[in-house]
This record gives C-alpha cells, sequence and structure tokens, in this order.
C-alpha cells in the first residue's frame, strides 16, 4: 500500500512537469505565429477647419427624433424673400375708383360727377340696375306678386278673454311676494308651487307676466 507521502510527491513533480511544459509550448507559439504587417504612416490630418457660409467652423448637427419616430437630422427651412418692394404699396393700390370713394367731396361736387356720369354704363357690382332695368335703363320693372300673410291662430279653448278677471294675477303676485321670504333653497320649489297653482287653470303660460313659457 503506497503512503500519502509518496503520492503527494507525485502529484508535485506532476504538477511542475506540466508548468514548464506549458512555458516552453508559449514560447514555440510566439516563437512561430504569423507575423503581423508593417503598419504604414497614418494619413497626415488635416488642421484646417471646415467653415461655413458666415465664415464660422463647420460643425455637424447630431442625429434627433424626428417627427415620424426616425432619427436624422432636421432639414433646413425653405429661405423666403425679404426684399423690399422699390414701390409703395400705396402705389401699387392707387386707383381712381378707390380715391373717388375715399374722399371727402361735397354735394355740388356729387351732383356734377352724377350728372358728367349720364349714359355711362356701370362696371362691377355697380351694375346690378341692369339686371333689373335691362341693358338700356328703359326696361319696365317686373311686379312682384306678394305673398298673402298666413292667417292669425285660433283662439285656444280655455283662455282668458282680454280684459276678464284678474285677480288670479293679483294672487300669484302676493304668493311670489310670500316665496321671496323664504330661504334660498325652498324659494325656487315655492315660486313653482304658486305658479303651477294658478298659470296652469288659467291657460296663462307664456300670456301672463308672471307666467313665463313652459320649455318643457
Amino acid at each position: 500500500m503506497m503512503s500519502w507521502r509518496f503520492i503527494f510527491a507525485i502529484l508535485l513533480v506532476a504538477a511542475g512537469v506540466s508548468a514548464w511544459g506549458g512555458l516552453r509550448l508559449g514560447d514555440w507559439l510566439v516563437s512561430h505565429g504569423p507575423i503581423a504587417p508593417p503598419i504604414e504612416d497614418p494619413t497626415t490630418i488635416v488642421t484646417t477647419p471646415v467653415l461655413d457660409a458666415n465664415g464660422l467652423p463647420f460643425v455637424a448637427q447630431p442625429p434627433q427624433p424626428l417627427v415620424n419616430g426616425q432619427q436624422g437630422v432636421l432639414s433646413p427651412p425653405d429661405q423666403i424673400a425679404w426684399e423690399i418692394p422699390d414701390r409703395s404699396l400705396d402705389e401699387t393700390k392707387k386707383s381712381a375708383a378707390i380715391e373717388l370713394a375715399t374722399t371727402t367731396i361735397t354735394m355740388q361736387e356729387a351732383i356734377e360727377i352724377a350728372e358728367s356720369g349720364t349714359g355711362q354704363s356701370f362696371q362691377g357690382i355697380a351694375d346690378v340696375g341692369d339686371l333689373v332695368l335691362g341693358a338700356g335703363g328703359g326696361g319696365q320693372l317686373q311686379p312682384v306678386e306678394m305673398t298673402p300673410p298666413p292667417p292669425p291662430p285660433p283662439p285656444i279653448a280655455g283662455a282668458p278673454a282680454a280684459g276678464g278677471n284678474q285677480a288670479w294675477q293679483a294672487s300669484l303676485r302676493q304668493d311670489l311676494q310670500a316665496c321671496s321670504a323664504q330661504s334660498f333653497f325652498d324659494r325656487p320649489s315655492c315660486a313653482w308651487t304658486a305658479r303651477n297653482k294658478y298659470c296652469e287653470p288659467n291657460n296663462a303660460w307664456g300670456r301672463a307676466p308672471d307666467c313665463p313659457a313652459k320649455s318643457f
């Protein structure tokens, strides 16, 4: 039977041989490995900055979220021509008809303008008279048929006659005045009860001042 000391010595020798063999194998692999290609000189970096249209250093815009959900660089906005025209805006809109319409004149000048324009046909929206009177202005007006008004509605049965007994209206006013002395929350129900008591039997909804028309 082998002692444990002999087994331990064999394990130490085996570990040493394995370590020595690994180092020798590593050296052999390094000496017989592929040779790296020579590195050429890198391209010379241009130190001159790139300038934009304003003469400032150009800086690339980073991508940012667009409206469609993608990442990208926003397109530049459309350029608007802000040139000021040489002519004034009042000169471009200058017209004799506009000046005549916006200039204050006297009654005598208006009469003279009307007399000088006799026999001339109007233009634009002023020519609406020719649609009725004709091109020569001597046509006859076409008679307009008037539609007869509708007959008045028949009287409602049970409606109080004019000048009849109005004593219930005085009683309604008294009840409404009594309701005004009640609390804020009890006042609407009290007024409705009073109106329903007098306006309903007399069919006075929308006919008497204290009986407003029903909306239901």
